[in-house]
């Protein structure tokens, strides 16, 4: 048994859509959430500059006494997760490897990955697929705009309809598309209607939380209490539109926001 909390961050409001898994499936867990608004977004930004914010921001948690951490940012998983599982003794779980074990287990060989600009140009999603699935065909697509309308709360309106068209017009033939970004799930219903087929698309969040729930039973970092966990929520600026987005996102009238350096 482990009564501390998970640590979890991302760029802004895109990691609560993981969050809100994750309280699906260990609702007695007590949580600890940054979402580091003042670096937004990661998407955009070299390597070595998500290597210094994902450092920071694990620092911050660890600070804090979390039992684990999640990288709720497919960016900063496909950039940093390795680089910070050498520096950090604590364990780390970002999107991507629970989601291709989901895709394995599926045998899907068809499969479309949108994602930040700064997740297509790193491959990771396409070279972790294609370990696991050797004769998977990937079809890559960079969506740098979804992310930034996510966090203004434009998720289904005109803009993000013509938006998503031009982003997955041309992705055919697929399986299964990867939200590759924890901010793309706002977008699900009107990616449903764009792709008018029988697509699996995938909510990162879903995995990630299977792998979480799992590696704690299998480590006895369960908490011990009964009761529905906490959840305390960190963002590194404060002038944003995260509170809207998260309330609605989590369905609650108040969320309480704390500022952290």
């Amino acid at each position: 048994m482990n009564d501390k909390p998970i640590g979890i961050f991302d760029s802004g409001v895109g990691g609560v859509t993981v969050l809100k898994e994750l309280q699906k499936l260990l609702p007695n867990e007590d949580y600890i959430y940054i979402g580091d608004t003042a670096s937004f977004p990661y998407g955009s930004k070299s390597k070595k500059t998500i290597i210094e914010l994902c450092k920071k921001r694990i620092e911050n948690l660890i600070d804090m006494e979390v039992k684990i951490i999640v990288i709720a940012c497919g960016t900063a998983t496909s950039q940093a997760l390795e680089e910070m599982r050498k520096i950090f003794n604590i364990p780390i779980i970002g999107i991507i490897k629970p989601t291709v074990k989901y895709l394995k287990g599926k045998n899907y060989k068809n499969i479309g990955v949108i994602a930040t600009t700064g997740t297509i140009r790193s491959n990771g999603w396409e070279e972790n697929i294609r370990k696991s699935i050797p004769d998977a065909k990937v079809q890559n697509k960079a969506c740098p705009l979804l992310a930034p309308m996510a966090e203004e709360g434009w998720t289904n309106n005109e803009i993000a309809k013509l938006a998503v068209h031009e982003y997955i017009k041309d992705i055919k033939d697929i399986e299964a598309l990867i939200l590759g970004c924890t901010h793309y799930p706002l977008f699900k219903e009107i990616i449903e209607r764009e792709l008018k087929s029988n697509v699996d698309i995938i909510n990162t969040g879903e995995m990630v939380a299977e792998e979480l729930k799992e590696f704690i039973y299998a480590n006895n970092l369960e908490n011990s209490t009964e009761k529905s966990g906490n959840t305390e929520i960190f963002l590194t600026d404060l002038e944003c539109n995260f509170i809207n987005v998260a309330k609605s996102l989590m369905q609650k009238d108040r969320i309480d926001i704390q500022k952290i350096d």
